[in-house]
């Protein structure tokens, strides 16, 4: 797969994901197989003011090539900035940019899925973005739209193949969907057939090698994104470098094995944080994802997720049963699944498609990270 100059392969993108895709998650999953790996969001504001919290979470390990960023941003001016800076600065080899995101305090203020609402705005960041990027490929990832009444993809989509951006991510949900519901895979096939001049890739409901090997054959879509189905399972990379190549091999680690990931996950975490004691408790939240489907004890699950010291950790680790296999069912759905019963818009946000008004001055917040 081709972005710009950068070749891709397998056509496999991590998903930008906020408090999960950091430097160390990153090389754990990249360990397994090849790809596009792509830090946590980070806002165009923020990255201009050279805010001190995001210049450290567009650190890169040596190792990493290519390196990609996510921005967010709703002001073309600063947008163009931000990707300037980026270029100028040899800060990355690969600058996306954020218009799916549905959480409210985003949507509120113009920004994620309810930016591409208005055509003209989307427009003018998506110019800026790609005049001041140089030779860097810039993509964009999107929903469907707002609801199933305000759908944008389609307008979307041929407003960024006319302003040269160079690959799409489309999730198959609306805004208001959050991450509940099935993903539209349809959608994706729609967008691949109104915009063959480049690739696009689809997002939603891959928790397995098999189901990317689906969305593509069903979709035509050129490459996936994996988000919540890498949940406290990096191998899911190497399982799709797999099918990639057309090999039936898949990674089905022990519990032991698994216990040896998250071991080496929380001390990464700590080499990065420099903080051992935030690094931990950061980690906390990976537990429950990394044992998904294993039979382990009430007490001993709670006692891994309040550790506070790799120590303690690590001796909760020791008192898993290391033979126990790989479980049936362990793919399937994790992470957040619950739709959402309205979408948080700014007043008035959907009277005129083509109202040229960037959203208010706070509409980013002054850090990243989501």
């Amino acid at each position: 797969m081709k972005l710009g100059a950068l070749e891709v392969w397998p056509p496999v993108v991590l998903a930008p994901m906020a408090g999960i895709t950091n430097a160390p998650f990153r090389t754990l999953c990249r360990e397994q197989g090849g790809g596009l790996f792509v830090c946590e969001m980070i806002t165009t504001r923020a990255l201009v003011e050279r805010n001190a919290k995001t210049l450290k979470m567009i650190r890169f390990a040596p190792q990493e090539k290519p390196r990609s960023i996510q921005l967010y941003g709703v002001d073309p001016v600063t947008v163009g900035r931000a990707v300037r800076m980026i270029a100028d600065e040899d800060l990355a080899d690969h600058v996306d940019l954020n218009f799916g995101c549905p959480v409210p305090k985003v949507t509120r203020r113009g920004g994620g899925s309810a930016l591409p609402y208005k055509r003209n705005l989307l427009r003018a960041i998506l110019r800026e973005a790609v005049r001041n990027a140089g030779t860097l490929p810039v993509t964009m990832k999107m929903r469907k739209g707002i609801d199933d009444d305000h759908l944008t993809y389609l307008d979307a989509g041929r407003i960024a193949v006319e302003e040269g951006v160079s690959a799409i991510a489309l999730h198959g949900r609306t805004a208001i969907q959050h991450y509940g519901g099935t993903a539209d895979w349809s959608a994706i096939a729609r967008l691949k057939e109104a915009v063959p001049e480049i690739p696009v890739l689809g997002n939603g409901d891959i928790w397995s090698a098999s189901d990317a090997m689906r969305m593509i054959a069903e979709t035509g879509c050129d490459g996936v994104v994996v988000g919540r189905g890498c949940l406290g399972r990096p191998w899911l990379f190497a399982d799709l470098a797999a099918a990639c190549e057309g090999r039936d091999d898949r990674a089905r680690p022990t519990l032991g094995e698994v216990a040896a990931t998250m071991d080496r996950h929380a001390t990464l975490l700590a080499e990065a944080f420099g903080n051992e004691q935030h690094a931990v408790a950061d980690f906390r939240k990976h537990v429950g994802w990394y044992l998904k489907g294993f039979v382990v004890g009430a007490d001993l699950r709670r006692n891994l997720a309040t550790s506070s010291t790799l120590a303690g950790l690590r001796e909760g680790l020791a008192e898993l049963d290391a033979a126990q296999p790989w479980p049936d069912g362990a793919d399937t759905p994790r992470g957040k699944t619950n739709p959402r019963d309205r979408v948080h818009l700014p007043t008035g946000w959907l009277d005129d498609p083509y109202e040229m008004a960037v959203p208010c001055a706070d509409a980013e917040t002054d850090t990243s990270g989501g």
